[in-house]
């Protein structure tokens, strides 16, 4: 069993803080073989049956991405339209929530609920868990990404059914994520949202609980 180093555990942990959701791209492409390592690295995350749930669309055509684009635009325009008049609205028009035509590389990752079925070991009591597997896949792409340099974003203001359509997905396989990568403009020192006044980081303490829920924890 591999064992690790102090220095590489704290490599881990400041890769994990590092990581940052990126809507601002540079041109420069992102290589093949990080590429590969990264997806890699999604394909080695835990999956509940090690059902190994998902796939990976790699979106190179135009087309395609300019009507994912058009959805999120779309999209965006009715999330807007929810908020009321203030401040709170004027911020959200200032944001940029993503960076489909300008990233490198587009990656829509997906749960296909069929695979190794009738029974999968270990979701018969819980359904939904290979769709938290490709979560955790995702996870993986992250912090890989963030290990090469690369940043990473997450699409999630789209019409999944509609997304679906357009990446020509079966009835059976479900659109989890939607992913921007390439080489950023800037890793900020903290998270866009935080940094641009949407939300503080909560404090920790005030999340774990001890047997059950909302019982202080005492280490």
């Amino acid at each position: 069993m591999t064992s690790f180093s102090p220095q590489e555990r704290e490599t881990i942990h400041r890769v994990i803080k590092a990581r940052r959701d990126i809507r601002h791209f540079l041109p420069r492409p992102v290589p093949q073989d990080a590429l590969e390592r990264i997806l890699e690295a999604a394909h080695h995350a835990p999956s509940v049956g090690f059902k190994q749930p998902w796939n990976f669309i790699l979106v190179t055509s135009l087309s395609i991405r300019k009507q994912i684009k058009e959805s999120f635009e779309r999209t965006n325009a009715s999330e807007l339209a929810r908020l009321d008049e203030g401040e709170r609205k004027e911020l959200y028009r200032r944001l940029k929530l993503e960076g489909i035509m300008e990233a490198p590389v587009n990656i829509a990752v997906t749960c296909d609920r069929n695979r190794d079925a009738p029974f999968i070991l270990g979701q018969g009591p819980m359904p939904e868990t290979d769709l938290y597997s490709t979560c955790l896949a995702i996870q993986n792409m992250w912090l890989a990404a963030r290990a090469e340099d690369i940043g990473m974003g997450w699409v999630s203001i789209l019409d999944p059914v509609e997304t679906e359509k357009v990446l020509g997905l079966p009835d059976h396989v479900r659109l989890v994520a939607y992913l921007c990568l390439g080489y950023p403009v800037e890793f900020t020192e903290k998270p866009m949202l935080e940094r641009e006044g949407w939300k503080s980081r909560l404090d920790l303490n005030s999340l774990v609980f001890e047997n059950r829920w909302g019982e202080p924890y005492h280490p």
